[in-house]
């Protein structure tokens, strides 16, 4: 029974250890996910990297105009997103998010890291149909709503 705290101890100092590598520590975030302080709206844009298609799948139905498209405004559970999506004939080539107000900064902070991943998942998949990221359910599902709606704008399905 003497053993039982230590291994208390060893397993607190390992959890502290691990929550400190994920969190960072107060690292600063990298350039792409820095945000502009906006004054009094809280609002800001998430940046997107240049869109890169590659192999067959970016060849087949990449021929046409380039189209852009906002989705309508989504609002979740810890505030409010829009998505734009730039198309060529069917082909999605860039998603962004233009418009991004949360209620506070730990949920700015947790769709500064999920958005790049739904970011990439849309373009994975050419549409909406994505996989929502564990943890922000309710960002995955306005992002894809969002996406959506851009897409019917598009007329793309």
């Amino acid at each position: 029974m003497k053993r039982a705290g230590w291994y208390v101890i060893a397993g607190f100092a390992a959890g502290f250890a691990g929550m400190a590598g994920l969190h960072g520590m107060g690292a600063a975030a990298p350039a792409a996910l820095r945000q502009p302080k906006s004054a009094s709206t809280g609002a800001s844009a998430v940046p997107s990297a240049p869109a890169r298609t590659t192999g067959p799948a970016a060849r087949a139905g990449s021929s046409g105009p380039v189209r852009t498209a906002t989705g309508i405004v989504e609002q979740y559970g810890y505030g409010e997103l829009a998505v734009t999506v730039t198309a060529r004939g069917n082909q999605i080539t860039s998603v962004s998010v233009p418009l991004l107000r949360t209620a506070e900064p730990y949920s700015q902070q947790l769709a500064q890291q999920v958005i790049p991943m739904l970011r990439a998942e849309v373009l994975a998949a050419h549409g909406a149909q994505i996989h929502g990221v564990s943890g922000a359910t309710y960002t995955s599902v306005a992002y894809a709503q969002s996406i959506q709606s851009a897409l019917d704008k598009l007329h793309i399905k």
